[in-house]
């Protein structure tokens, strides 16, 4: 029996659409990366800038719109990966909302990626504590992933990017603001 030229191409179309979830997101978030997470830099040091990576994310935030980092290009930006139910997350989200609002004026953008979390604890948890830079909801964690297989069974951590959007720095754990005002003033200096 020979199947018509028709039916096999409408066969390959519906088998396209069939494997495309597998290979897309099915949010509104995305990333890409040229870096590839290895290991963690120490507090307070930075990438090499001739080492760094170019990388650009979107997703929806977590009160309503959108956040691109292309938005905030010729900012140094601090991706702060979080989720309510992280202790050590409850500690450090203030922290940085306070050096968000110390240093915004200055050139410097603070976004958290709720990860791994449920929705309505995380926006409890930022009205409770009166958290000011936007907070990108990503549950399945997908930003982490596309922005070189970072570590998210490990919370909190933080992403770093230079004003010419580059990965400049990876930071497991908290992160006191001691450790990272450093890095945030030798990456200001940079051209």
């Amino acid at each position: 029996m020979k199947l018509r030229p028709k039916l096999l191409a409408a066969g390959a179309v519906v088998a396209a659409v069939l494997t495309l979830p597998a290979c897309t997101s099915s949010s509104a978030h995305s990333a890409s990366c040229d870096f590839h997470f290895t290991s963690a830099n120490r507090s307070g040091s930075t990438i090499a800038t001739d080492k760094r990576k170019t990388c650009e994310i979107t997703g929806n935030l977590i009160n309503g719109g959108t956040y691109s980092l292309n938005q905030d290009s010729g900012k140094v930006v601090v991706l702060n990966f979080w989720a309510a139910w992280c202790s050590p997350c409850q500690v450090e989200t203030p922290q940085f909302d306070l050096m968000y609002r110390q240093n915004k004026t200055k050139g410097v953008d603070f976004v958290g990626i709720d990860t791994k979390d449920i929705k309505s604890n995380a926006e409890s948890f930022i009205k409770d504590h009166d958290i000011t830079f936007p907070i990108v909801y990503d549950e399945p964690g997908e930003t982490a992933l596309a922005l070189g297989n970072l570590p998210v069974e490990g919370m909190p951590f933080s992403v770093v990017i230079d004003k010419r959007r580059r990965v400049a720095g990876v930071y497991i754990g908290r992160q006191s603001p001691a450790d990272l005002q450093p890095v945030l003033n030798t990456l200001l200096a940079e051209s």
